[in-house]
């Protein structure tokens, strides 16, 4: 008889592959799962976990990878990762994390999967290899994401960076008891950790297994909004407070029970974590100081709005929490309070927490978000979760039972299918490559599309019927399903690199010519028409055939191509006979 975890895992594989609109490889499908349960504690979106995920053929044993600097997920445009980055920018002894998962539907765990990914491992996380041979060994997309760690690695070399490399293996096994891992694959595991914990001196390299058991278990954990805040003093107004916490204290209210900052609480924050930037490096200073005044008295303080509030002797409980400013300060006292002594005199100081009690009223919370980030340097769009047209179009997708994410996994939190859960950066992507033309910018800024003023607002318009925005989610989320397909049976690279070109190309087919502005989708949102009406396979037949020609002509490498404007031009050129016939 099959352990009953293995039978409710299975249960939850089948569940997602049912919501999803075109079921993908078994494989692939546990692949993306497995990454999810590995990261869970990191609270990504859907979006972030698929595109660490690298599996096919030629990619080292290792299914996805992701690389973390000071808690903060990399991506292609990440400012670290660009020529002339300044490395005094972040701050010494900043947290470079890399994460590595293998994840195989097989019901054991075995040698050969290990070996495999030390072989690629020793490769893919040297220095000295160069680009070039890594690429004739590996898939361009496993150089591409462990190349994310190479080059911070060496960026980062004078500030003395703490690396953490872990490698998660997860199968439908067992990690205990009867038929469990066997003595070989530990021992071989224990190898590994010593490998990894060779990357660089005094790296910590972790193996962890992940069986049936710890799968479902985290697939059925979902984070927690409620806590406890013990506090000194307080004074209250009707039904919200203003509190004096000892920072002792309030680093039990940021941490989890493995001591893990509680990133989720923060998912609401208007920024992210700025790193060793002035404000910061006060901030420090005064916590390492044994002589600084209270530290109160030197800081604003930190707001934290939840839907409700008691208070037992010196404890608040506190429903539904989010810090909604303050990140900079919370994660400096994290970071401080974590690296000092027990006993330094840093835990008897206070902080000033501002506690908002605003029931289930969204606008409301959106109001203090605005409210308390205007008395500090925040670009416009950075606010562009609070916006009215980003709850209008909230609104809209709730009505037709999609979910848009302007409040980072509120919706994965609560249980909705991550199939029909659409983040902000998705969506502008998808707005950016059908709605404007320009999937050159969807693939290449995929983390910083909204950075710039000019784009967000050509993004996203009061002008725009928010029947269009569903229209462009569900439109690119088809695409990224047909790709996906086993039928089509393309590299994840093929697909990360054309998704956005062929979502384009079918969009341009379905108004008759190019498409410069949103709007003009309005038309084929009003008819009726869906995104498959272009016949997507022979949209990515044509993408295929224009970039063979296209690469053929200017010699570039793939990538280069599909980030670069002149392939977008060819395509649309090419497009335009067509519609002449």
């Amino acid at each position: 008889m099959a352990d009953n975890e293995l039978v409710l895992l299975d249960q939850v594989l089948a569940q997602r592959q049912a919501e999803r609109s075109v079921p993908i490889r078994e494989d692939d499908a546990f692949e993306l799962f497995a990454a999810e349960q590995a990261l869970h504690g990191r609270e990504l979106s859907s979006e972030e976990i698929a595109d660490g995920v690298v599996g096919g053929s030629n990619d080292g044993a290792l299914d996805a990878i992701y690389v973390f600097l000071g808690g903060i997920l990399l991506s292609e445009d990440s400012e670290i990762l660009q020529p002339g980055f300044v490395a005094t920018r972040v701050p010494v002894g900043v947290k470079l994390e890399l994460w590595l998962v293998q994840a195989k539907r097989e019901v054991s765990f075995t040698e050969t999967a290990i070996e495999k990914a030390s072989d690629a491992a020793g490769r893919l996380l040297s220095l000295s290899e160069a680009e070039e041979d890594l690429l004739r060994l590996y898939s361009p997309t496993t150089v591409l994401r462990t190349g994310f760690f190479r080059t911070a690695l060496r960026t980062l070399a004078t500030r003395h960076p703490q690396v953490e490399v872990t490698f998660v293996y997860a199968t439908r096994g067992r990690t205990s008891g009867a038929n469990a891992i066997n003595t070989k694959v530990e021992i071989k595991a224990r190898d590994l950790e010593g490998q990894l914990s060779a990357v660089i001196p005094g790296a910590v390299g972790k193996v962890e297994f992940m069986g049936s058991a710890e799968l479902w278990k985290r697939a059925n954990t979902v984070s927690s909004y409620t806590t406890e805040l013990t506090y000194v003093e307080s004074a209250t107004s009707e039904n919200s407070h203003v509190a004096l916490v000892r920072l002792r204290d309030y680093m039990t209210f940021l941490t989890d029970n493995a001591g893990e900052l509680r990133r989720h609480i923060f998912d609401w924050n208007v920024r992210d974590y700025q790193g060793d930037v002035e404000v910061n490096r006060e901030i420090r200073d005064s916590l390492q100081d044994p002589a600084a005044p209270d530290f109160w008295w030197l800081n604003n303080g930190v707001t934290i709005v939840c839907s409700k509030a008691s208070a037992v002797g010196k404890t608040y409980s506190l429903d539904d929490v989010q810090v909604v400013n303050g990140l900079q300060t919370s994660h400096t006292i994290y970071s401080v309070l974590r690296s000092v002594e027990p006993d330094h005199p840093a835990f008897g100081r206070s902080v000033l927490v501002r506690i908002l009690v605003t029931g289930d009223d969204q606008a409301t919370r959106d109001q203090v978000i605005r409210a308390t980030n205007r008395q500090t340097s925040v670009p416009a769009a950075s606010l562009r979760a609070t916006d009215d047209i980003q709850r209008d179009i909230e609104a809209f997708f709730l009505g037709n039972d999609w979910f848009y994410d302007r409040r980072k996994n509120f919706y994965r939190n609560s249980g909705r299918s991550s199939e029909r859960i659409v983040s902000i950066p998705f969506l502008a992507q998808a707005v950016m490559a059908m709605g404007l033309g320009r999937p050159d910018d969807s693939r290449a800024r995929p983390s910083s599309l909204l950075k710039k003023n000019e784009d967000y607002r050509k993004i996203f318009s009061k002008e725009v019927p928010v029947e269009v925005y569903l229209w462009l989610a569900r439109a690119q989320r088809s695409v990224d399903a047909f790709l996906s397909s086993g039928e089509v049976g393309i590299s994840t690279q093929e697909r990360t690199n054309f998704k956005f070109h062929v979502a384009m190309v079918a969009a341009t087919k379905l108004v008759g010519s190019p498409v410069r502005s949103p709007k003009q989708l309005a038309k084929v949102v009003t008819a009726g028409a869906d995104i498959a009406d272009a016949d997507l396979d022979s949209c990515w037949t044509f993408v295929q055939e224009r970039f063979a020609a296209f690469q053929r002509k200017v010699g570039d490498p793939a990538d280069k191509v599909a980030k670069g404007t002149a392939f977008v031009e060819d395509l649309l050129s090419a497009l335009q006979p067509a519609k002449r016939s």
